[in-house]
């Protein structure tokens, strides 16, 4: 009998031995290790801390839990995920076997570390070559440079774990510095690299800026690490606004587009003398069109003339930005930072040619770091799960991991533009979980992704593009 009070049917629930696979749309990511070559590479580079009776192999170990974070999970213990589906991932190390490899991994961080890190580097070369086009280091010039992305985090840590402490925002835990190289606005991005730091770590560390940009550098292939160029700009906030950081990026030949304090027991002479010269020119929207409701001015000769230039590095403009606040950011008292009602911020950058608009506009794409850095959260970052700092380093590797798989499937496998920019959470509603059924023909297994699934083709034309992929000649 129908209940006709029921809006939804009433189904009897039990568990039975059926051909049903949970995570189905796993396989794309599978493939990408597979197109990639980061499987063999890490297997190569992580060959000598192999036990010669394991029967699991350090590397496929650490994959599978970057295909863990991957899929959502947030622990060691999650790899139970790709343990019950064999037929699509394999066989997965039990969670002991996975505590211990990370435990002896953990063991030589100062080696393994930068073994996963050329295994990546490798593998990145191979993934930006099949991206064609849609490579980040396609058509860089000193005009469009490959953009690499610097920015800290906070990590809370809810129990006591090794090089957790205080943290600036009066929370306990990390603050992690990390570099993200830009898809621009129709991709993603890739952590090139990680520096895992204590939570009372300095903001403006000139130090740690260095280091994470030397490490981002050594991760992007077909550039010269020592001196790239122009052809490479680094963008980040007011914290890596350090005369040391500016003169290490000069010394490199870099571009840069840094975050900048502006003088304010001066400002208010300076912002008169730009509006009595008539030197405020509109800025641009997001979408490049003329904003009505903000200017920018280039305030390089007037720091100058002020001294507040001094001994800082040849060929630096600083540029700042005025703008009517938003009601809801208004307060009761003006701020330090206001002049005649806008609200002022500034950064600086070695770039010579293009409108001021435009070199604004690029600066303050610096926000889609954070986009990249939720997304990393989403994927293992927001918790280091480990007790020590060695075991939370192979931790965050095993995240670079997983998010470079994701941004490598938008590249290669995901053609439609709006699916190539999905974040986690819609990759893996979307994707991820599409049901289907294993079956197998002519010794052959073949995974029946239903039919009726709403985003089954873009699942199928993935798979496809992928597999195309893997049998291209290397």
């Amino acid at each position: 009998m129908v209940n006709a009070t029921r809006p939804y049917p009433s189904v009897r629930v039990d568990a039975a031995p059926v051909a049903a696979v949970g995570s189905a749309g796993g396989v794309l990511l599978t493939e990408v290790l597979a197109v990639s070559g980061l499987s063999s590479a890490l297997s190569a580079g992580l060959e000598r801390w192999r036990r010669p009776s394991a029967v699991h192999d350090p590397a496929k170990v650490l994959t599978d839990l970057a295909l863990t974070l991957a899929l959502g999970g947030d622990c060691l213990a999650d790899a139970a995920l790709l343990r019950g589906e064999p037929e699509v991932f394999g066989p997965v190390a039990s969670e002991a076997t996975v505590s211990r490899t990370i435990t002896a991994l953990a063991a030589e961080p100062g080696r393994v570390l930068p073994a996963i890190a050329k295994a990546r580097k490798a593998a990145r070369a191979r993934v930006w070559e099949l991206a064609g086009q849609a490579s980040p280091l396609h058509g860089i010039s000193d005009a469009n440079p490959l953009v690499i992305d610097l920015d800290a985090t906070i990590v809370i840590s809810h129990s006591e774990k090794e090089a957790a402490a205080p943290t600036f925002k009066r929370t306990f835990g990390h603050h992690p510095l990390l570099a993200f190289a830009d898809h621009g606005q129709a991709g993603s991005g890739e952590l090139l690299a990680a520096l895992l730091r204590p939570g009372n770590a300095g903001s403006n560390t000139a130090a740690d800026h260095i280091e994470i940009t030397r490490q981002a550098l050594a991760a992007v292939p077909g550039i010269n690490a020592s001196r790239p160029g122009r052809k490479v700009m680094i963008r980040t906030d007011g914290a890596g606004a350090s005369r040391e950081f500016l003169t290490f990026l000069t010394r490199r030949g870099l571009s840069y587009s840094i975050g900048w304090t502006l003088p304010w027991a001066e400002m208010g002479e300076i912002y008169q003398a730009v509006t009595r010269a008539g030197g405020w020119t509109p800025a641009l929207t997001a979408a490049g069109e003329v904003n009505e409701h903000a200017d920018v001015a280039d305030i390089t000769n007037l720091l100058t003339q002020h001294g507040h230039l001094t001994g800082w590095p040849a060929g630096m403009r600083v540029i700042v930005r005025r703008e009517r606040p938003h009601p809801g950011a208004r307060v009761a008292q003006d701020r330090l930072d206001d002049a005649e009602g806008y609200r002022l911020t500034a950064f600086t950058t070695n770039t010579r040619r293009g409108q001021l608009q435009v070199l604004e506009l690029r600066h303050r794409r610096r926000a889609r770091c954070e986009d990249r850095i939720r997304c990393a959260k989403d994927t293992g970052l927001r918790n280091l799960p480990l007790k020590t700092l060695a075991q939370n380093e192979i931790w965050l590797a095993a995240v670079a991991l997983a998010t470079d798989l994701l941004a490598w499937l938008g590249l290669l496998g995901l053609d439609e533009d709006s699916a190539r920019v999905w974040e986690p959470k819609r990759l893996r509603l979307r994707l991820f979980t599409a049901p289907a059924t294993i079956a197998r023909h002519a010794r052959r297994v073949i995974l029946h992704v239903k039919e009726t699934y709403a985003w089954a083709e873009i699942v199928l034309a993935a798979h496809r593009r992928l597999r195309a992929l893997a049998a291209a000649p290397t």
